[in-house]
């Protein structure tokens, strides 16, 4: 599959400090916790969908900034979903306990989008509407299967164009990082996965031992020079906030006609059975990004493969040494 570029964007919306109640905590089959990026990717697809064609933008990728969590788990050292029964079986006898994980965020959400012409020459009051516009759509959908609490009033979204000069758009860009913290941005870390091995070789297995290997936490014993022997594990002190990430789905049959497959939720749309598609993720401070390519997440699909799944290009740009918080100023 060939390497993805961030699609050109001309303006960014930054909606602030969505409280979601309730949203999927279960990500993928191998891990749980935040939703992950096609969740979000999704989101933009249905609010877009929901805004009608006759607004004349497309929503290209989208940044995950998370402000606050609570997962509705219980216990000490092993946690455990808080279930319930519900709803009631037909004779009043309560249902077989179906595991739902939950999780309680804060977001902010940037979404970058292609103007047309008549929006990429609008005033900022005409931006400022279509963003009061957009949120209140975002509104009526829910985030991850989470439902979308009323927030703080003093906080509002706000649509701008992206200024056509680097120089320019790094400043912006500083000025965003303002309001995204105190937060934690995800980004792509397949960076640290060690590169694909050519077809037919026996080290196919290495990529996933190394997947495995940051999905865990390693203990072993480290002898010092008089015999003391001291435990460690493998995730030590410096080496960033590194998650297991569901990033997208490979497909595992045909594409078949729309209603030839029984029992879908859609009978107009062609379906194919999928499994998903493994990555690595970071949370770190957004202060840490200095270009807006490192925050959003875009959507990609490559028919000769039958991959779905979904790009961040902060491998690719990231700075060789991370930024400090002088450059807040």
């Amino acid at each position: 599959m060939t390497q993805t570029r961030l699609p050109r964007i001309n303006a960014l919306l930054h909606l602030p400090h969505l409280r979601v109640q309730n949203a999927n905590a279960i990500s993928g089959p191998h891990s749980w916790g935040h939703p992950g990026p096609t969740a979000f990717t999704g989101l933009m697809t249905a609010l877009r969908r929901k805004l009608g064609p006759e607004l004349e933008l497309d929503m290209i990728g989208v940044g995950i900034i998370n402000h606050h969590y609570q997962a509705q788990t219980n216990g000490d050292y092993t946690q455990r979903f808080n279930l319930s029964r519900n709803p009631l079986n037909k004779d009043g006898s309560t249902a077989a306990i179906v595991e739902e994980g939950r999780i309680h965020l804060e977001l902010s959400l940037v979404i970058g989008l292609a103007l047309g012409e008549t929006l990429a020459s609008a005033s900022q009051p005409t931006l400022d509407q279509l963003a009061n516009t957009i949120q209140q759509c975002l509104h009526s959908l829910r985030v991850a299967g989470g439902s979308i609490l009323p927030g703080h009033g003093r906080w509002q979204p706000r649509l701008t164009h992206l200024p056509e000069n680097t120089e320019d758009q790094q400043h912006q860009f500083r000025q965003l990082r303002r309001w995204l913290m105190p937060g934690y941005a995800l980004v792509a870390r397949d960076d640290l996965l060690p590169p694909q091995p050519p077809s037919g070789e026996a080290a196919d297995s290495s990529r996933l031992d190394a997947w495995l290997d940051q999905c865990r936490l390693n203990h072993y014993p480290v002898a010092d020079e008089q015999g003391q022997v001291s435990w460690q594990h493998s995730r030590q002190q410096g080496h960033g906030w590194i998650v297991p990430l569901p990033v997208g789905y490979g497909a595992l049959s045909p594409l078949y006609p729309a209603g030839s497959v029984a029992h879908c939720r859609d009978e107009t749309t062609p379906v194919r059975f999928v499994e998903s598609l493994y990555g690595l993720g970071e949370w770190l401070s957004p202060h840490r990004l200095t270009d807006y390519r490192q925050l959003l997440w875009y959507p990609s699909h490559d028919a000769s493969s039958g991959v779905y799944r979904c790009h961040n290009d902060y491998p690719a740009t990231r700075p060789t040494a991370p930024a400090i918080l002088g450059e807040l100023a």
